[in-house]
């Protein structure tokens, strides 16, 4: 296993050499397994989204898709495999998602050092042992290997979640570096974008995502022309592309500020050795800050620091073993006027250089062999407050409306409308005694609206007294509710029974609440919700004759409404009656 990981190495230093014969950019890094089969994830869950609307995968999709691809790509036969759906389009957005990040499979640059003739006979590789590398069974076999010869050790739950840590501390760590020296690369971004916590959660990132997508330009360029747009000023800060992103201001320029702080010691310390040592301490430092020393996820920050620290001196030291093994017995020659040096036009060519020589043998370690935990969240992405790939690049638009943020806002509207409409509806005036046929219409639709009973149905119900019946407070088949305790039911009975010979009564100035007496119980009405009235009504006596009763009744309400026309409105006010309806 470690001598094949020696000869992809030595092939990703093949192109190390011959960069400018793969790609423009001398920064362009390689994607190694892990990043290959997360691209590959989001290449088909933006395929499945144009072609079902859903930007989701699941993870047997993915390991099929994935072993197919592997097997086109390095020109194995796959005739006895069914081809997955809509592969073309998925393999077209894969390598479509790599060039605009600048990053080369390991299979693209394995073809394309055969193709040039750049790989000797001795370091050629077979694709059949690259495709077990790639896919974890070469790993596995040798595990499985190691069994047979050793008894297996119990794993206890808490050194399985260390192991899952220590593996996201390192991962964190090499984004940061990965961003470091090629700014396209997303999910870099993606991995470190709130880690730690800036405040930039899944709609951060997805309008960072849509302007990046208007823009033509990755999502960390992006974050940086905005900063520096809201820094500077000008015309820019108003444009519609910056509006959703200026919510998250604070956050984004804390991460656009602390990348330009380790660009900063790239730039200013020529010294590689030193430059290399000072960012990792920068990146431990952030990482750690505002952690307890006993933190599980602090103490795998200081080994990863600890190692990488260390893996940048051996790539110095071999260096220059190199650099004085090819000079050796060599003059050196006389520098010319017009030579460059490259230690002021480029400053940091040669740090760089170390760290895409770092990320580069962490690319040929292998793959992750739980695939599920690689691509989909699990309980240690939610305590380190990290979020899968998957999950960050789908919009929170395209959500199930499981939320409950959004029917919250939409009770709160109608509540806030109903209350508007009930504001409006209860305004009086010190005359509002002239108008108590409207008033009672107005109280009896709004009773109506809040009991949720149509209009067109009389909400009290008809009770008709048998003869000999004595139900104290009911009358006997009339359209009359019975009396309660609340001033809805006196709001109804206003406009059918005794109510009607009641008239209307000026403001007494020394009290604050009207009284009515009505059926001699109290209902008392407040000032701001009920007209300045006071009436009395007495209980009518209940007789043995229920139709002797309902006559006289009849013969009181024709003639009360003879005289209501009359005595509707105060002598002198009709003026002012018409101006209030107004």
């Amino acid at each position: 296993m470690i001598a094949f990981q020696q000869k992809i190495l030595n092939l990703i230093k093949c192109f190390r050499r011959q960069w400018h014969l793969f790609s423009n950019s001398e920064r362009t890094t390689v994607c190694g397994a892990d990043y290959m089969l997360m691209a590959l994830q989001l290449s088909m869950a933006e395929v499945n989204k144009q072609h079902h609307g859903d930007f989701t995968v699941s993870l047997g999709d993915v390991l099929e898709t994935w072993n197919y691809l592997l097997h086109d790509k390095l020109g194995l036969s796959y005739e006895n495999m069914q081809e997955p759906e809509n592969y073309a389009d998925v393999k077209k957005a894969y390598h479509a998602f790599l060039a605009r990040s600048s990053m080369l499979d390991l299979i693209d640059i394995h073809q394309k050092c055969c193709d040039l003739g750049l790989i000797s006979e001795d370091g050629s590789i077979d694709p059949v042992h690259l495709l077990e590398f790639i896919s974890g069974i070469m790993n596995v076999q040798e595990n499985n290997g190691s069994v047979l010869s050793t008894p297996p050790k119990p794993v206890k739950s808490q050194g399985q979640e260390n192991v899952k840590v220590a593996i996201l501390a390192k991962k964190c760590i090499c984004s940061y570096l990965s961003l470091l020296v090629n700014s396209k690369d997303d999910l870099a971004l993606a991995h470190i974008l709130n880690v730690p916590d800036r405040g930039l959660d899944r709609e951060a990132f997805t309008n960072l995502k849509h302007a990046s997508q208007e823009r033509k330009m990755s999502i960390f360029l992006m974050a940086t022309s905005f900063i520096r747009t809201v820094e500077l000023g000008g015309r820019g800060c108003a444009s519609s592309l910056f509006g959703p992103l200026k919510a998250h201001v604070k956050g984004l320029a804390n991460f656009v500020n602390f990348i330009d702080k380790l660009q900063e010691i790239i730039g200013e310390i020529l010294n590689p050795r030193i430059a290399g040592g000072r960012i990792l301490s920068t990146v431990k430092m952030h990482l750690i800050k505002g952690r307890s020393n006993g933190d599980p996820f602090c103490k795998a920050v200081e080994e990863v620091v600890e190692d990488l620290d260390l893996k940048i001196k051996n790539i110095i030291d071999s260096q220059q073993e190199v650099l004085t093994a090819s000079t050796a017995g060599v003059s050196p020659a006389r520098p010319k006027l017009h030579s460059i040096n490259h230690g002021t036009v480029y400053c940091g060519r040669d740090t760089v250089k170390v760290l895409l020589v770092l990320l580069d043998e962490e690319t040929v370690n292998p793959p992750t062999h739980n695939k599920a935990d690689l691509l989909y969240e699990d309980e240690s992405f939610n305590l380190l407050g990290m979020t899968s790939v998957l999950t960050l690049f789908k919009s929170p638009a395209q959500s199930n409306g499981s939320s409950p943020k959004p029917l919250r806002q939409r009770i709160q509207k109608s509540v806030d409308e109903k209350k508007f409409k009930m504001k409006q509806s209860s305004l009086k005036s010190q005359f509002a005694c002239t108008y108590k046929n409207d008033l009672s219409e107005m109280k009896r639709q709004h009773f109506l609206s809040s009991s949720q009973i149509p209009t067109g149905i009389d909400p009290a119900p008809k009770q008709c007294l048998k003869a000999g019946d004595n139900t104290e407070g009911m009358n006997s088949c009339l359209d009359v509710p019975v009396l309660g305790t609340i001033s809805e039911n006196v709001h109804q009975t206003r406009s059918y029974t005794e109510m009607g010979k009641l008239s209307c009564q000026p403001r007494n100035k020394y009290s604050r609440n009207e009284q009515m007496d009505l059926n001699n119980d109290k209902v008392i009405c407040d000032k701001e919700s009920e007209p300045s009235l006071q009436k009395n009504a007495k209980r009518p006596k209940t007789s043995n004759n229920p139709q002797k009763d309902l006559g006289g009744r009849n013969d009181g309400k024709r003639k009360h409404s003879k005289t209501a026309s009359k005595n509707k409105l105060i002598a002198g006010q009709a003026k002012l009656t018409q101006y209030f309806s107004l």
